[in-house]
């Protein structure tokens, strides 16, 4: 299913979890060219992202690039590369195996609203970013 017809990655996050949404934040800051667009998992195009996954996707993030889903890790250092400049040194941790990389990764995952709390509902981005995010 392919819901982004455009070449610009997709990033869906979860939108209640602090930690998610202070990534998103980061990324807005850092993505110099504005390539990146964002949607809430809890979203119309969230849902349908999740729902490529038959019910066994994660949670916290999913990256949509090149019509290609990425989960977990592989989500999170893609998003590094694609930021360019310093940020693609830690594409490097790509050579370390995918299952100790998601093992870190669920890890952080499954303690984030512990750990960084969560909100009652989903990130409203201000009216200068409106239109990075599939969602309204």
């Amino acid at each position: 299913m392919i819901i982004n017809d455009s070449d610009s990655p997709v990033l869906f996050f979860d939108g209640v979890c602090n930690l998610c949404n202070q990534a998103v934040q980061f990324i807005i800051r850092h993505d110099k060219k504005k390539i990146f667009l964002f949607a809430p998992l809890q979203s119309e195009p969230g849902q349908k992202a999740i729902a490529h996954f038959a019910g066994k996707a994660p949670d916290s993030v999913i990256l949509l690039y090149k019509q290609q889903y990425l989960v977990r890790s592989d989500a999170a250092l893609y998003t590094f590369r694609l930021l360019g400049g310093l940020w693609t040194i830690l594409f490097a941790a790509i050579i370390i195996p995918r299952f100790l990389r998601d093992a870190l990764y669920n890890f952080i995952s499954r303690n984030r609203y512990k750990w960084f709390g969560k909100k009652n509902e989903c990130m409203i981005p201000t009216p200068d970013l409106m239109n990075r995010f599939l969602s309204k």
